[in-house]
């Protein structure tokens, strides 16, 4: 995703207008990734976070129609989308969980560190830049984008607030809790 900021830099100075072939199909790409992807949670009864996670996937599909739909904003949901190359981390913590391996193995606290690093910079830094530009440009995007962009973000960003707090409370402060009671 990267990738396509750099080989379009007018993509990353207009994020409404400008879109390529590649970065229309990239955001449609994932609409079909979110679409098969909650339907797969559905099939397969799982947890509390399984619902969070589908209603995560159901805001992201609204969000995603708008450029499907219009060819506008394809450049603001890349940005977005950036959000997902955490994904990386957090899916490989779970795999690593449901393979019961040990919280204080060297690849478990190494994947724990890159979590919440990749968590930061593709996470918190996207949602916070693209709350900033919503709200600096609200008279160049019709009300009803900046309603669905603002509701988004919100919902977004309280499920990416709780979710850090998870992951930090249980790889690092809980961690600690019961190292420091071992001692």
């Amino acid at each position: 995703m990267l990738s396509i900021f750099y080989q379009t830099p007018k993509l990353a100075e207009d994020v409404i207008s400008i879109y390529t072939t590649f970065s229309y199909s990239v955001v449609a790409f994932a609409a079909g990734y979110f679409i098969h992807d909650t339907i797969d949670m559905i099939g397969t009864p799982r947890s509390r976070q399984c619902i969070e996670l589908i209603a995560h996937h159901f805001v992201l599909l609204i969000a995603l129609s708008v450029p499907i739909l219009t060819y506008k904003s394809v450049g603001y949901l890349l940005v977005g989308l950036l959000v997902e190359i955490n994904s990386i981390f957090l899916h490989l913590r779970q795999l690593l969980l449901l393979h019961k391996f040990d919280k204080t193995s060297s690849t478990y606290r190494l994947n724990s560190i890159l979590n919440l690093g990749t968590f930061i910079i593709f996470r918190i830094s996207p949602l916070c830049w693209m709350t900033r530009w919503i709200v600096i440009n609200k008279n160049l995007v019709p009300f009803f984008f900046y309603f669905l962009s603002s509701l988004g973000l919100a919902i977004t960003t309280v499920m990416n607030i709780v979710l850090f707090y998870r992951c930090l409370s249980s790889d690092f402060i809980h961690r600690k809790d019961t190292s420091s009671k071992l001692e």
